[in-house]
């Protein structure tokens, strides 16, 4: 993945992610609603995440459809964390995560599984 997105450009897409292709009104609703954007800033967003290669506008309607999936950014956003915060090392992330003890029963489970999956 050579896009890198700002924050305000996740937002935009995590809506995408969650529920599929809308129009930009139906975007600019759904964050007006959780983060208090308004109709020109989700628009402005959205034409930047279109002109990263990220966004498709199909019409009737200025339809966005996401060309990134979910996955291939958080794979991305977590291999450039481990190089840029811990030195390329994930261990040295997992005992962060660990050491904040932050982490549930249930998340560390699935930790050890993904481990011994490993192995």
């Amino acid at each position: 993945m050579t896009v890198k997105f700002f924050d305000s450009e996740l937002k935009v897409m995590n809506v995408l992610w969650e529920e599929g292709d809308r129009t930009a009104k139906q975007i600019s609703e759904t964050l007006g609603k959780k983060i208090g954007w308004n109709v020109n800033t989700t628009y402005t967003v959205i034409k930047k995440c279109i002109a990263k290669g990220a966004i498709e506008r199909t019409e009737p309607n200025f339809t966005c459809h996401a060309l990134i999936a979910k996955d291939e950014v958080q794979q991305a956003e977590a291999i450039e964390l481990v190089d840029k915060i811990f030195d390329g090392s994930a261990d040295k992330l997992f005992a962060a995560l660990i050491g904040s003890k932050k982490l549930s029963r249930e998340e560390t489970e699935r930790l050890k599984k993904l481990v011994d999956e490993l192995e």
